[in-house]
Formats: structure tokens, sequence, C-alpha cells
């Protein structure tokens, strides 16, 4: 089962606003792990509270939020920051 990985435009911009390696490291971690899996619910945390609907991937010090869309089978990336910061509302 093949995933198919959408960002947000949100997201895309702070994709851009990382360094090439960290970049070049999520874009690889999407790819590798997210796109081929059987289920990427393995592979993350769901978050809690309010936002219980969405998960969570660990990207070394930077962490996706997503939302996992089953029926057409789609990640969708809303946040992507520093473990620091991507929680917090702008």
């Amino acid at each position: 089962m093949a995933w198919q990985i959408e960002l947000t435009g949100e997201a895309r911009k702070e994709l851009k606003k990382l360094g090439q390696v960290e970049a070049r490291r999520i874009r690889l971690f999407l790819r590798q792990r997210i796109e081929t899996a059987e289920d990427p619910r393995q592979l993350g945390k769901p978050l809690k509270g309010k936002t219980s609907e969405l998960w969570r991937y660990r990207v070394g010090n930077y962490r996706l939020v997503c939302k996992i869309l089953d029926d057409i089978l789609i990640v969708l990336i809303i946040r992507i920051g520093h473990r620091k910061e991507v929680y917090r509302k702008k």
C-alpha cells in the first residue's frame, strides 16, 4: 500500500526555511518511511487534547505534525518545525 504525501502551504514554507541538510533528511524520511509504510501510524504518535486527530513524526530535533486520511491514503503534513516551537500556536 503506497501512501501519498501532501504538504500544506504553511508546511512548504517551513520546510524551505530549514537548512539543506535538515530539509533533505525530512524529505528522505517521508519518501522512504512514510510513503512505503503499510500503516503510517506505526511510525508516529498521536497528539493529545484538542489536537487528538493529528499525528506527529520525529526526525531528529524536528517534528512533522500531520493528519492521516485513511479513505484516500494521504498523509497531509500540516506543520514542520523544531521540537521547541512546532506545537505552539502562531
